[in-house]
């Protein structure tokens, strides 16, 4: 099968710079896991102790991975990082520390919940800055405080928001600086200290030296910067984080030299997606491989090819096809034969769709 090689000690090495690094500007920090899906073996091999040492929290948004971070380190300390479903407020109490909160029926929920199980349930309460997605609107977030103060089994650590993940609203020195000025009306009002004002993501990360970041912004989520080593905001490397963290690798299970163009008629009743073709190239032939893999396990879009001579052809449920060109190296020597593998850099969303399939092998190096 098509195999997923994970590196790592140099996830690792990325999740110790970045504790030092936030430490350095005193910053907290929660690891994200959700990439991973809770996979019981990722969580073994990467989170031991010495790692995770400097992290307030390891976070998901899935119960069941969370469930699994319990598993693994019962004294973990665990986030759930989207706004939890009403109907699991138990499950929620049970495998997560703190979660993040938009909803007030449901935070009655996790008090009633806390109070089942004898435990005091911290949430931080996220605010809509135009992203629209998760977020109390601002004009309700001082009625929406005082309510939630008065539940005695949930104690409110923090204000926080999410930016960049649905629209690509960037995170600015002005949008941040809203999420500070909530938290000194909310200290001033109600007299209530909040811990964290959790505005910083991946995509923040490199704002943090160009001072656009304001100092009352002291807990970032990261996620893909751990593990991939980029910020999303610009997807370049961040710092000396590791960004050769993942590779893909596919066998070649047909090679042969045929046309570029296909014969016949062309109908909707394909069940793949194809690279557009040129008419005038229908005489012409090219060497294309088949691989083991297709739709149901990644797309397409989010693997890049090692080998530069290497182009997409065309992609079903179960394989897909690649334009190898002549399969000659410079030499003149044949490139690739069957059962030779082909290698691609998986993104985040590949990675993220690979360990949820059961067609695809992982192996971690």
């Amino acid at each position: 099968m098509a195999e997923l090689i994970i590196h790592s000690e140099k996830i690792k090495n990325n999740i110790r710079y970045l504790s030092d690094y936030f430490d350095r500007h005193n910053i907290h920090w929660s690891l994200i896991t959700k990439v991973f899906s809770g996979d019981k073996e990722f969580l073994e091999q990467i989170l031991s102790d010495d790692v995770i040492d400097k992290i307030n929290s390891v976070g998901d948004s899935r119960l069941t991975s969370l469930k699994n971070l319990k598993a693994v380190n019962p004294n973990m300390r665990t986030i759930y990082i989207k706004p939890p479903a009403e109907i699991y407020a138990e499950d929620v109490v049970k495998y997560a520390d703190i979660s993040l909160n938009s909803s007030y029926s449901t935070i009655q929920s996790l008090n009633v919940a806390a109070k089942k199980a004898g435990k005091i349930h911290q949430i931080i309460i996220m605010i809509e800055l135009g992203e629209l997605r998760e977020g109390v609107n601002r004009d309700d977030v001082m009625t929406f405080y005082e309510k939630v103060f008065d539940l005695s089994h949930i104690n409110v650590i923090g204000i926080g928001s999410n930016l960049g993940c649905m629209y690509g609203i960037e995170p600015t020195y002005d949008k941040l600086l809203q999420l500070s000025i909530y938290k000194e009306l909310i200290s001033e009002k109600f007299k209530k200290k909040l811990k964290f004002v959790s505005g910083g993501s991946s995509i923040t990360l490199p704002l943090i030296e160009q001072g656009k970041v304001p100092k009352d912004i002291n807990h970032f989520r990261i996620g893909e910067a751990a593990f991939f080593g980029v910020s999303p905001l610009n997807n370049k490397q961040f710092k000396e984080l590791n960004t050769d963290t993942f590779e893909f690798e596919a066998n070649i299970i047909e090679l042969e030299k045929k046309k570029i163009v296909p014969e016949g008629v062309l109908s909707d009743a394909n069940i793949g997606h194809t690279a557009d073709f040129d008419e005038s190239n229908k005489d012409e032939t090219t060497v294309k491989a088949i691989l083991d893999f297709g739709m149901l396990d990644v797309d397409y879009e989010n693997l890049e090819a090692l080998d530069d001579d290497i182009s997409f052809v065309g992609i079903t449920s179960d394989m897909m096809v690649v334009d190898i060109g002549s399969n000659k190296t410079r030499e003149g020597n044949k490139k690739y034969r069957v059962g030779d593998r082909i290698r691609f850099k998986p993104n985040y969303m590949a990675v993220a769709r690979l360990l949820n399939s059961k067609f695809i092998d992982k192996r971690f190096v």
